[in-house]
């Protein structure tokens, strides 16, 4: 797996308000950076002008290599199919192997959920299972608005292990959080 993810000299205006200027910074395969800064300061709109979703005001953004892959609250999974079956039918998309859905479950501790329909889970499965469909779309970037938001102290841990794996196999992590989430080495950005 290899992917860079460089800023340069980026700005992000939403209405009328100038929320970042000039921010410029370059993340190599596996390097981290951590996204912090009040409510509000942009650290979410930065994630999405990584993922392409927001055009920043000005500079340019350049990702290399394979996809970004995005957990935010509003991670699209029906909630009418069992867990396991709407994560498949994005890993179908993302043309992943098989097995990486079941992977992905275990990873995240949540293998025992796999029947039960998405909209019967708690705050914190559903993160894990946000979470999990990231880790099973085989992407390089990976993009995290506060992942550690709704887990207890086990999930944490294995959120950690997770990132640890993906850097070591060269892949990248973004991530804006107001809590520690395992990234301690990470480069640190400050809105």
């Amino acid at each position: 797996m290899s992917a860079t993810l460089a800023f340069d000299a980026v700005a992000c205006l939403r209405g009328d308000r100038l929320l970042f200027e000039g921010l410029s910074f370059t993340l190599a395969p596996g390097e981290a950076a951590l996204v912090t800064g009040p409510n509000g300061a942009g650290k979410s709109s930065l994630l999405r002008i990584a993922a392409g979703l927001l055009r920043p005001a000005a500079g340019r953004v350049q990702a290399e290599g394979t996809r970004a892959l995005a957990a935010a609250d509003g991670t699209a999974l029906d909630g009418a199919l069992p867990l396991a079956r709407a994560l498949g039918f994005w890993a179908a998309l993302d043309r992943v192997r098989p097995s990486a859905v079941a992977d992905a479950l275990d990873a995240m501790g949540i293998a025992h959920l796999a029947q039960v329909p998405v909209r019967l889970l708690s705050t914190g499965q559903r993160r894990r299972a946000a979470l999990a469909r990231v880790i099973a779309g085989g992407a390089a970037i990976w993009l995290l608005d506060e992942p550690g938001n709704g887990l207890d102290a086990s999930a944490s841990e294995r959120l950690a292990d997770a990132m640890a794996r993906h850097r070591a196999e060269g892949g990248i992590v973004l991530a804006a959080t107001h809590q520690p989430i395992g990234l301690s080495d990470a480069r640190g950005i400050q809105l």
